[in-house]
């Protein structure tokens, strides 16, 4: 088992964050393509979708992150995912930590043998300790659990599909269920946070467009930002 080292992975404001202010890049070869990966101590950061050019969802190199992660010794991940709401009770600005993934469309593996023969999720160890990190903070107060539906991508969904998976789900991305599979191939404790950065299309009466998505993502950034300076804090001693 490796000594404690924290992933964070994440997309563009954490990276832009004070957070990540002293780290340093470094580039890992793994026999799915290179990542370079930015550290900072007991900590690595991984922008999923590429730290110079953007890679939308459905063209990320999930082999090679995880198996970059793994190459460096990580212990634990945490992965950050800007996600749709389906309940009208979660509005934008929720923090959701799902229990449960849906996603029977998708199955990324490491294998061709019957070490694929997994039962892949979220480590319940692992998300309680997100959780009770997080305890006690009324400007967070998550939501505790939640199943996250992962779609392809890159498009949105319609209201019909939403409709249709609404009263089953809870949030909807197109990212962090390819990761917990994999990371749960590799052993390492993998849980999720989920900022809710709009409802789901159809949900609401506002029309979803990426550009009123980007701004509703703009406007959570601090907090989410907050939430991983928290657990930064309290879990690495």
């Amino acid at each position: 088992m490796h000594p404690f080292k924290l992933a964070v992975i994440g997309g563009t404001s954490l990276l832009e964050s004070d957070l990540f202010k002293d780290a340093k890049p470094i580039t890992v070869a793994t026999e799915h393509g290179s990542v370079t990966l930015m550290e900072q101590g007991d900590t690595v950061f991984l922008q999923r979708h590429g730290l110079k050019e953007y890679t939308p969802p459905h063209m990320i190199n999930h082999h090679a992150n995880l198996s970059a992660l793994n190459e460096v010794g990580v212990s634990n991940i945490i992965s950050v995912g800007s996600v749709g709401g389906l309940r009208m009770e979660n509005p934008p600005g929720t923090v959701l930590i799902p229990d449960d993934f849906f996603a029977p469309h998708l199955a990324p593996t490491f294998f061709s043998d019957t070490r694929g023969h997994i039962a892949p999720g979220f480590d319940a160890s692992w998300r309680q300790k997100l959780l009770d990190a997080l305890g006690n903070n009324q400007l967070i107060n998550p939501v505790d659990g939640g199943v996250y539906w992962q779609t392809i991508g890159p498009r949105f969904e319609t209201p019909a599909e939403i409709a249709f998976y609404q009263p089953h789900f809870h949030v909807v991305g197109m990212t962090v269920a390819s990761e917990c599979i994999l990371a749960s191939e590799c052993q390492i404790p993998y849980a999720a946070i989920c900022m809710i950065d709009n409802y789901a299309n159809g949900v609401s009466d506002e029309e979803l467009t990426f550009e009123s998505f980007k701004k509703q993502v703009r406007t959570n950034e601090d907090k989410l930002v907050s939430i991983i300076e928290l657990l930064m804090e309290r879990l690495i001693s």
